[in-house]
This record gives C-alpha cells, sequence and structure tokens, in this order.
C-alpha cells in the first residue's frame, strides 16, 4: 500500500513541520496556563482529532479545493481566528475566578468547561488551523503512491503519522505550561495573572492567524 521510504519521508516531513509550534500547540499552551493539566491533555486530544478530520477532507477531495479558493480558504482560516479571539476574551473576563481552592486537591469544585466541550474547542481549532490546512492540502498527497492505487485509503493511512506525533508533542507542551502554572497557585493574584496570560495569548494567536498571508 504505502511503501517503507514513502512512509518515512512523510515522518521526517511531519516532524520537521510540527517541531515549529504553530495555532494548535500556541492554544494548548493558552488553555493549559488558564485552567491547567486535564484542559490541556482535552484540547490537545481535540487538536488531533481536528487534524485528522483535515486528513479526510483532503482524503476525499475537500483539500484541494480549500488549498485553491481564496475565497474558501479565507472564511476557514477567518472562522478559526474569531474563535480563537472569542475563547481569549472569555479567558480574561472570568481570570478573577481562578482561585487557589478551585485546583487545590480534595475540593469539591468542578472544572471551567466539561470534558466534552473542551475537546471540541480543541477540534474546532485543529479543523481550522491554517498551518494544518495548508501541510495537509499541499504536502500529504505528495507521498502516495499513485501506481498502487487506493488513493483516499493511502492519504488516512499516512494522516495517521503526523497525528500521533502531534498528540505527543501537543501533550508534552500543554503539560510543561501547566506545570509552570502550579506555582502561581500560591497565589490568587497569581492565578488571575495567569489566567490573563492565557486568554491574552489566545487572543494575540487569533489576530496572528487572521492576518497570516497565503503562503
Amino acid at each position: 500500500m504505502v511503501s517503507t521510504d514513502r512512509f518515512l519521508a512523510f515522518a521526517a516531513m511531519s516532524l520537521l513541520v510540527i517541531a515549529i509550534p504553530g495555532p494548535s500547540v500556541l492554544f494548548v499552551i493558552g488553555r493549559a496556563l488558564a485552567h491547567g493539566r486535564r484542559t490541556a491533555v482535552a484540547t490537545a486530544l481535540g487538536n488531533v482529532v481536528g487534524s485528522y478530520l483535515l486528513v479526510v477532507a483532503v482524503a476525499v477531495g475537500i483539500g484541494s479545493l480549500v488549498e485553491r479558493s481564496v475565497t474558501v480558504y479565507l472564511a476557514v482560516k477567518l472562522a478559526g481566528a474569531a474563535y480563537l479571539v472569542l475563547l481569549g476574551v472569555q479567558a480574561f473576563r472570568h481570570r478573577r475566578e481562578l482561585t487557589v481552592s478551585a485546583i487545590t486537591p480534595g475540593t469539591a469544585t468542578a472544572p471551567a468547561r466539561g470534558d466534552l466541550r473542551t475537546v471540541l474547542d480543541g477540534v474546532l481549532v485543529g479543523v481550522t488551523n491554517p498551518k494544518g490546512i495548508v501541510f495537509f492540502a499541499a504536502v500529504l498527497p505528495q507521498f502516495v503512491d499513485h501506481s498502487a492505487g487506493r488513493l483516499p485509503l493511502q492519504m488516512l493511512l499516512l494522516g495517521l503519522v503526523p497525528i500521533s506525533i502531534g498528540l505527543v508533542t501537543d501533550t508534552l507542551w500543554g503539560l510543561t505550561a501547566s506545570a509552570a502554572r502550579t506555582w502561581f497557585a500560591r497565589s490568587d493574584r497569581r492565578l488571575a495573572l495567569i489566567g490573563g496570560a492565557g486568554g491574552c495569548t489566545m487572543i494575540g494567536l487569533g489576530v496572528t492567524v487572521a492576518v497570516t498571508g497565503r503562503d
């Protein structure tokens, strides 16, 4: 189906691209700073699910349409950017709700957002990630073997490579950020500061995504 050479080449290319932090990574970090480890891990999971939806879209031909059409590309990019800004504003507005008692083990407080909602947030960011759209639409098709046939299946299999790499790296980014967040738990003021920083990070990311050109 997919030759070992093509598989390894695509894996190397994926690692190189994923190693450069993009919108999904910064989103996970922002969520980790604002809400902690559990939210960061759930967000990372949602991100990779959203990214794999892009793989599926490319496999059935939608990805090429997004890549060729400036209008469709801009619509997808701006939708993702607007959602990032919205989440950032919400995190900043509610930054003072982060208190020591809210994250201390043994307290009977619920997470700021449900796990399913957090995963869905990550899915939306992953599926509207311009970096992912361009990578899967422009790079993934280059590594299929046309002579072997069953191109959609080849793309679906190859797409699991960057998804697996992204799950590991995004989770590590989130855990690292949330570990740094625990230092702020000694003070409610510090928690409000880090919650606001996480919100500002997501707002800045949304603006960056919105103004980034079509490279």
